[in-house]
């Protein structure tokens, strides 16, 4: 399976643990920019190792220009009993601001779809801060839809 794809200027591809430090300020960054919370370095640096070093925790892409990272997102494993199926969710999603806009994340969603196709994988999944609207148009423009289900949770 190849798992690099390129876009004109843009390589995406599996990340390894050499991108565990960028992966980490990337969600640091991501958090307090998009929810104003402040992650502790400490402990997502250990979240990202931990599912680096276990495939079943999930699994992240990098994209690359010029060997330098602009972008990442994480993918995690739904099982659907009613479809006999895996489910894949996009999450953890983070591009560089500078880098926004050009085509970063659909280099990265393309490449996505193309190893759920490859798994056999049959939907893939995400959710979206109901304000971040930029992020909403994007999703609905590379072909996924709004799905008739709400996110509940309880933090325990």
């Amino acid at each position: 399976m190849d798992n690099n794809k390129q876009s004109t200027r843009c390589h995406v591809a599996m990340a390894t643990v050499d991108d565990i430090s960028t992966i980490a300020q990337f969600q640091i960054e991501m958090a307090m920019e998009s929810e104003g919370y402040k992650l502790s370095p400490d402990k997502i640096t250990q979240g990202v190792t931990a599912a680096m070093n276990d495939a079943n925790k999930g699994a992240y892409i990098i994209a690359k220009i010029d060997g330098k990272a602009v972008g990442s997102l994480m993918i995690t494993r739904e099982w659907s009993d009613w479809n006999n199926c895996w489910y894949w969710w996009v999450q953890s999603v983070y591009v560089m601001p500078q880098y926004r806009g050009k085509g970063i994340y659909k280099a990265m969603y393309a490449h996505v779809k193309d190893m759920a196709r490859e798994h056999g994988v049959s939907q893939v999944r995400l959710y979206v801060d109901k304000g971040n609207t930029r992020a909403q148009e994007v999703y609905k423009k590379l072909g996924m839809d709004e799905c008739h289900y709400l996110m509940y949770e309880e933090v325990i």
